[in-house]
């Protein structure tokens, strides 16, 4: 006798359950382009850096700025709240382990002092890089022409979930159909895990969207609220409202994959899965110019009453340029990223970011173990 079913469920895959076909034919790395376009703005690497206070700081923005990607700098964190942020990054860095949270909860109770977000944003407009800052939804009406005025050339508004809309008894919520209007500069929104959501937010303007819910690292809205989907199957479903939405008005719209990237592999599997870029968040916390000294946590983890997140210690690797050029000293992947990437794509026979998106793809569970016993057996 069969069963009725109470709702459809279908499977959803992470990085770890999949693999990239190799193509037919093959491209030397070297020869491969790599460019990310957002709104009028064109990178030469696929990378944002994340909105985190343990990853971004305007020094580390203008350095990752020079290397060819971007940095987004968190306008509501520890470099807007305090006017000497590296003491406090310090105190963060040191505190034990069972006093963090509490620690993190009153050092971001201090208030968001104004001066500062254009002080911030000049601070790198001045070095001549290109500038990213974040906002949360329910403060972009009062910061964003705050950072309009100071220069920003990307706007990013992000929370744990973003939808286009959104019903509150206690404020009137953001338009970003309105938005578009009144920035001059390319909008990314984010986070996002559906279809319906993402074509939903493209056709209000924006320019890019960030793909991904509770897979960070620090991150641990999975595990406190039971929200998320791999980010496999939610780049691959935000990449088809990209398509349908391009067939539908002629604009391209930006994928970002955010959270759950370890190596350069997961990199390549999520432009096969239909991403334009990926951004990075504990990888670049072991940088030796990120501000977290060793240690990463989320923009969720100082909630006053439902903390989303936790502080890990990534460690220092070695310097960004490391990360992302090499030469690696390591065999795990978590470093000369852009040489993994321009190495997949060749392998692939992609000759751009758009081809590589086309790659064949298989599910394939057993892809980082079949073989690898000795490796495993490993201390």
């Amino acid at each position: 006798m069969s069963i009725p079913q109470f709702k459809d469920m279908r499977r959803a895959y992470g990085f770890d359950e999949v693999a990239i076909v190799p193509g037919d034919t093959t491209i030397n790395p070297d020869q491969v382009n790599t460019d990310l376009q957002i709104g009028n703005i064109t990178l030469p690497i696929p990378i944002l850096a994340s909105a985190m206070d343990a990853v971004v700081d305007p020094e580390f923005a203008i350095l990752f700025s020079r290397l060819g990607g971007i940095a987004v700098l968190n306008l509501e964190g520890i470099q807007t709240r305090y006017p000497n942020p590296e003491e406090t990054l310090k105190e963060i860095a040191e505190a034990p382990s069972d006093e963090v949270t509490p620690l993190l909860q009153r050092v971001y109770s201090e208030p968001i002092k104004e001066d500062l977000i254009g002080e911030r944003i000049s601070a790198i407009k001045k070095a001549g890089a290109i500038c990213a800052a974040s906002v949360t939804p329910q403060n972009t009406k009062h910061f964003a022409p705050i950072a309009s005025e100071a220069g920003v050339d990307v706007l990013v508004v992000q929370s744990t979930v973003t939808t286009a809309r959104h019903k509150s008894k206690s404020y009137i919520g953001l338009n970003f159909s309105d938005l578009s209007k009144i920035m001059s500069s390319p909008i990314i929104v984010g986070n996002c895990v559906s279809y319906t959501t993402a074509l939903e937010l493209m056709r209000s303007g924006i320019s890019a969207i960030l793909v991904g819910v509770g897979p960070g690292a620090a991150c641990t809205t999975r595990e406190v609220l039971g929200i998320g989907v791999p980010q496999v199957t939610a780049t691959m479903d935000c990449a088809q409202a990209r398509e349908d939405y391009l067939r539908e008005s002629g604009r391209y719209v930006a994928i970002i994959t955010d959270g759950g990237i370890r190596t350069g592999g997961d990199i390549a599997k999520s432009i096969a899965s239909g991403a334009d870029a990926v951004m990075l968040g504990s990888v670049l916390a072991q940088a030796e110019e990120a501000p977290g000294r060793g240690y990463h946590w989320g923009m969720a983890t100082p909630h006053p009453a439902l903390p989303r997140g936790t502080r890990i210690k990534v460690g220092t690797t070695g310097r960004l340029e490391q990360i992302l050029f090499g030469p690696s000293s390591t065999t795990d992947g978590t470093q000369n990223l852009i040489g993994a990437i321009r190495a997949a794509m060749g392998t692939c026979g992609a000759a751009n970011i758009r081809e590589m998106q086309r790659a064949e793809m298989v599910i394939a569970p057993a892809v980082k173990t079949e073989g690898k016993q000795l490796q495993l057996n490993q201390d």
